[in-house]
């Protein structure tokens, strides 16, 4: 380790603290995308984000993505997003880093043991909402970087950051401003960081080259023009709700497999070599499923199966209904109109849009066996690509001795479930190689009650930047 990153280092230890309560002030800004009342608390955090850009002297953008239209028909202002740039050497490597600042829904009565949007230090955790999703992988970036400008030390790259504040939403806005940007401040970049995912289990650190894509629909049932009593209407008039239960079993079936044809035609065959894969990453599938707190899994202390299930096959969720009754107590209501919400997850080799056009026809030919007098409409919701990434490239090379310089162990490579579209937009639109360093750990109840990251990996995870952007800086141009 060189002189100049030991005082890096060695700064991020000091400053825990400081560090801490910087995360703290950033989970009191309670800015839910999904809720309508909270934009002003959206706009109060790109504030946050830009004061500390600034101190940090980064120049910045705030670049606005129009409108969004919400469900009652009213349209409100999109987030901005913050274009941000440290520097530009041409004798440096250019790095760019995305992360969100927007937080999912969080209340007290989800089953919270803690203030969601009030930073509680429990022991070696950090509860709060946005902890490890994703306000404090991004601090943790803005914090490498000024443990190097403490220090009198030049930061080792050029550094874009792209932070946007509605990714729990679907990223509204933000790829039609990249693809205008792609030869503007896009241009030039080497290599692209995204620290919004976690790793596999709790000891081992983690890289991703691998995401699933998404493809969310509604189906929406409506029977009337107005909700009913069911001691005055009940059984004599064609209910909605018992249509939309109908439909969405016919979905899935009780073992989890897909009941729409042809969605696993496009997935590719398993290969020797890839299933070796599966069988060298240490992962526990107790562990797994003590640490979701489920009952059991689809394939019982089977490792292979289900990491296959998590990463390299779809999968079909139901989310909720809205419309419906859903308060404490008993209501005989008959609702007039209610929505199924569901989503499949897609992997390589699957389009959202040729998904989306499956699962139409699928329900519509349902819909026609149902053979209900009331009405019927598939909604579609967001669409997201799957996306891969050679892990062999210097880029991975650069965060893998970063990961095992800070945690001792080497790092595994791992591909994951859930997605983030913005990753294959950025690889799309900038030709380059896309890393996933994460830093937070599986059980961290990202989107869930008790959101936490750990005091260790927050300032762990936050050395692994500081030590990566050095590595980067090592890298020949030319392998990029």
């Amino acid at each position: 380790m060189s002189g100049d990153l030991a005082k890096v280092l060695g700064y991020i230890d000091a400053n825990e603290k400081t560090f801490i309560a910087n995360l703290k002030g950033a989970v009191e800004i309670a800015n839910v995308s999904a809720w309508k009342d909270s934009r002003p608390e959206c706009m109060r955090m790109v504030e946050y984000a830009v004061s500390k850009l600034k101190v940090l002297n980064f120049t910045h953008e705030i670049r606005d993505v129009g409108m969004q239209k919400m469900e009652d028909g009213s349209s409100i202002p999109l987030p901005p997003v913050i274009f941000a740039t440290l520097g530009n050497d041409p004798a440096k490597k250019t790095l760019m880093i995305y992360g969100h600042l927007d937080v999912q829904p969080a209340k007290m009565s989800d089953g919270w043991s803690y203030e969601p949007f009030t930073l509680t230090e429990d022991g070696p955790n950090l509860y709060g909402r946005g902890s490890t999703d994703d306000k404090g992988p991004v601090l943790g970036w803005l914090h490498a970087i000024e443990a190097y400008q403490k220090n009198g030390l030049p930061v080792p790259v050029n550094i874009k950051m792209v932070l946007e504040s509605m990714e729990e939403c679907g990223s509204e806005g933000l790829e039609e401003l990249l693809e205008k940007e792609k030869n503007g401040f896009l241009k030039g970049v080497d290599l692209v960081t995204i620290s919004d995912n976690y790793w596999l289990g709790t000891e081992k650190p983690c890289l991703t080259y691998g995401l699933r894509g998404l493809c969310y629909m509604h189906v929406e049932i409506e029977c009337g023009t107005k909700d009913l009593h069911s001691g005055v209407f009940g059984g004599a008039v064609e209910e909605a709700m018992p249509d939309l239960i109908w439909m969405l079993n016919q979905l899935i079936d009780q073992k989890g497999q897909i009941l729409i044809p042809g969605i696993m035609d496009s997935v590719a065959p398993l290969d020797e070599d890839e299933k070796k894969l599966y069988q060298e990453v240490d992962f526990c599938p107790n562990e797994f499923k003590s640490d979701a707190g489920v009952r059991s899994l689809r394939c019982p202390g089977n490792k292979e199966a289900t990491l296959m299930n998590r990463w390299r096959y779809p999968s079909l969720s139901i989310h909720g209904i809205e419309g419906a009754f859903a308060d404490p107590g008993s209501k005989t209501v008959i609702p007039r109109k209610v929505i199924g919400k569901f989503s499949v997850r897609l992997v390589p080799n699957q389009d959202p849009v040729e998904i989306e056009k499956l699962i139409n026809k699928y329900l519509n030919d349902k819909w026609t066996e149902r053979g209900s007098n009331n009405k019927m409409t598939v909604l579609p919701g967001h669409l997201g690509k799957p996306w891969m990434a050679k892990y062999n490239h210097p880029n991975y090379q650069a965060a893998a001795k970063a990961t095992e310089l800070i945690y001792k162990v080497k790092p595994q490579y791992t591909r994951e479930g859930g997605s983030i579209p913005i990753t294959l937009t950025f690889q799309e639109l900038t030709g380059r190689n896309v890393l996933l360093l994460p830093m937070g750990q599986s059980d961290d109840g990202a989107h869930s009650q008790n959101e936490k990251i750990s005091k260790r990996n927050y300032i762990l995870g936050t050395k692994v930047f500081a030590a990566y952007l050095h590595e980067v800086s090592l890298l020949d141009k030319k392998d990029l």
